[in-house]
């Protein structure tokens, strides 16, 4: 699956970063799967990827790479590129997927659970890794309860994981028509209305910013 180049602009970030373009330079293949995994650590990830796994929705369900008890046995780029609709939208809403869609937009040979990335290629945008577990782990808490809200409809989390990437997705197709985007954004807004602890850790994460700057 190919990420798409645009980039994403929510005027509803505080805090947008920028890619930061570097001379051109030779990397390999595994030190960029090595910075993806990194990023994902300190994203925070796994706080998500526990609660989508009870919910029956492991992104690496019936890979032939998936070990069970060992887990992945071989990493690839494409994987490693790929974010599920929740953690596109901590990223959405903290202002980092720019970085991130810039980042891997760059990465040859992406491909769906597989990659035809050679070992080693030039990049010009880095990757740099913002701890954010904690909005994560927020998050995570606020699907639990909404899961238990929804308990008799299967399916319900990973419903609206879907619903969350579509519309991002779309948000960022439609870059240059800000009356569609805004229309986009209340679907995305809509969507996050449960999302209380996230909401609170995302306004104490954002006044942190502000003060650092």
């Amino acid at each position: 699956m190919r990420m798409s180049e645009t980039t994403i602009d929510d005027p509803s970030s505080k805090n947008h970063s920028r890619p930061v373009r570097l001379k051109r330079h030779k990397v390999s293949r595994e030190s960029v799967i090595g910075l993806g995994m990194n990023y994902l650590h300190e994203l925070g990830a796994d706080h998500i990827c526990n609660v989508c796994i009870y919910n029956g929705g492991s992104c690496c369900g019936g890979c032939e790479h998936l070990s069970n008890g060992a887990g992945c046995k071989l990493r690839n780029t494409s994987c490693t590129a790929w974010l599920c609709g929740f953690l596109k939208y901590v990223l959405y809403e903290t202002g980092h997927l720019r970085d991130w869609n810039a980042f891997w937009a760059q990465v040859p040979g992406l491909d769906h659970r597989m990659d035809y990335t050679p070992e080693q290629f030039f990049i010009r945008v880095s990757l740099e890794a913002h701890t954010l577990k904690e909005l994560s782990a927020s998050l995570a808490e606020d699907l639990k309860e909404l899961s238990k809200a929804h308990v008799g409809e299967l399916g319900f989390i990973l419903t609206v994981r879907e619903q969350l990437d579509r519309y991002i997705d779309l948000y960022l197709f439609c870059d240059n028509d800000i009356p569609k985007q805004k229309r986009v954004k209340k679907q995305i807004d809509q969507l996050s209305v449960p999302f209380h602890r996230f909401r609170e850790a995302l306004s104490l994460h954002r006044r942190s910013f502000e003060k650092s700057e």
